[in-house]
C-alpha cells in the first residue's frame, strides 16, 4: 500500500484517469481493439487471481486455469440448460469454482511447495479429462457454443463495459483482501511458514482460504470470458493455459499487485500480433520464459522498482 496520504492521492488520481480513458475507448477504437481490451481485462483478472495464491501466498499453482474453465462452463451450462434468471447464473457460477478450489485445496494444502503444485496439476488434469470426454453434458472436445447472452451485454461495447465494471470491482476486492490483516499474515506465511506457525498462525487454514478466494475470482474471469466470446471449451482449463497465466505473473512481477495485469497486457498483445505471422505461439512463449529467467527474474515492475530505488553511487562516494 502507498506509504502516505499524498502517494495514495496520486495513485487514486492515476487510477481514475486510467478508468476514464478505458471507458472512452469504445467510442474511438475499432471493434476489434475494443474486444482486445476486454480480453486483456479478463486475462489480467485471471492472472491476478493466480497471483493471490502464488505471489502473495507462496503456493505453487500449476493448474489454476481449471477454476477459470469451471467458471466458464458453469455459467454456460446454466444459461443453456436451465431457466434460472440470468443474473442468478452470472452471480452463482464463480461459486462453483470456489467449491472446486475448496475441495482441491483441502487435499493439496497438506503438502507444500513443489508437491502442492504437482498434486494440483494432477487433480486439475482429472477435471479437464472429465470435461473433455463428457459429450452429453459438456459437449466434449467441441465445447459449448451459442451461449445465450443478454442483449444488453451481447454487443462488443456492452460486453466491454460489463467486463470493465466487474474487473474493477474484483480487482478492488482482491486489493483490499491482500492489504488487510489476513493479507499481511498470508505474506508472512509465504516468507516463513515455520515461524508463522510457531507464533500461533494456522498456516493450512490461511492457505485453504486463499485457495478459495483465488478460485472464486478465477471463476469470475471465466464468466466474463463467456460474456465476451459466447462459448466455453476444454482448452480454457488446459495446463498449457495455466502455464501462460503463470508467465504473465512472472513477466509483470509476481510480488506486485499490478504486475499480473501488465504481464497479461503484454502477453495478449504479443499473442495477437504473433498469430498474424505464425502459428508457433508456444515457441514464442518458451522464448519469453527463458528471457524472463535470465534477465527479468523479478518481472518488469520489480525491475523498474529496483532501478528507481538504486542508490546514486557517485553521490555517496563524493560524500
Amino acid at each position: 500500500m502507498p506509504p502516505d496520504g499524498l502517494s495514495r492521492l496520486k495513485w487514486f488520481t492515476l487510477g481514475m484517469a486510467v478508468l476514464i480513458v478505458l471507458a472512452l475507448c469504445p467510442q474511438f477504437l475499432p471493434r476489434f481493439f475494443t474486444y482486445l481490451l476486454a480480453l486483456i481485462l479478463i486475462t489480467g483478472l485471471m492472472a491476478t487471481s493466480l497471483n493471490v495464491a502464488l505471489g502473495f501466498g507462496g503456493m505453487y499453482q500449476f493448474h489454476h486455469a481449471v477454476f477459470y474453465g469451471v467458471g466458464a462452463y458453469s455459467v454456460s451450462l446454466m444459461l443453456i440448460k436451465t431457466n434460472l434468471p440470468i443474473a442468478l447464473c452470472f452471480f452463482t457460477a464463480p461459486f462453483a469454482s470456489a467449491v472446486l478450489a475448496l475441495v482441491m485445496g483441502f487435499i493439496c494444502v497438506r503438502l507444500s511447495k513443489l508437491y502442492f503444485g504437482m498434486l494440483q496439476l494432477s487433480l486439475g488434469s482429472l477435471v479437464w479429462v472429465v470435461v473433455y470426454r463428457w459429450y452429453s453434458f459438456t459437449g466434449g472436445d467441441d465445447g459449448l457454443h451459442g451461449v445465450p447472452i443478454p442483449s444488453l451485454i451481447s454487443s462488443v461495447s456492452g460486453s466491454f463495459y460489463f467486463t470493465l465494471i466487474v474487473s474493477v470491482v474484483s480487482l478492488g476486492l482482491m486489493y483490499v483482501i491482500l492489504n488487510s490483516p489476513f493479507g499481511q499474515i498470508l505474506q508472512a506465511i509465504r516468507d516463513n511458514p515455520e515461524r508463522s506457525e510457531t507464533i500461533g498462525v494456522h498456516v493450512r487454514a490461511h492457505q485453504l482460504v486463499t485457495q478459495v478466494i483465488a478460485g472464486f475470482f478465477a471463476g469470475v474471469a471465466g464468466v466474463l470470458f463467456v460474456t465476451v466470446e459466447g462459448s466455453a471449451f476444454p482448452d480454457l482449463m488446459s495446463w498449457t493455459l495455466s502455464l501462460e497465466f503463470l508467465i504473465m505473473c512472472l513477466l509483470g512481477g509476481w510480488f506486485t499487485f499490478l504486475g499480473p495485469m501488465l504481464g497479461a497486457a503484454i502477453i495478449v498483445s504479443l499473442r495477437t500480433m504473433v498469430g498474424v505471422y505464425t502459428e508457433y505461439w508456444t515457441t514464442v512463449l518458451a522464448i519469453i520464459l527463458m528471457l524472463l529467467i535470465f534477465f527479468l527474474p523479478e518481472g518488469v515492475i520489480g525491475y523498474l522498482e529496483g532501478f528507481f530505488k538504486r542508490p546514486d553511487v557517485s553521490t555517496e562516494e563524493d560524500r
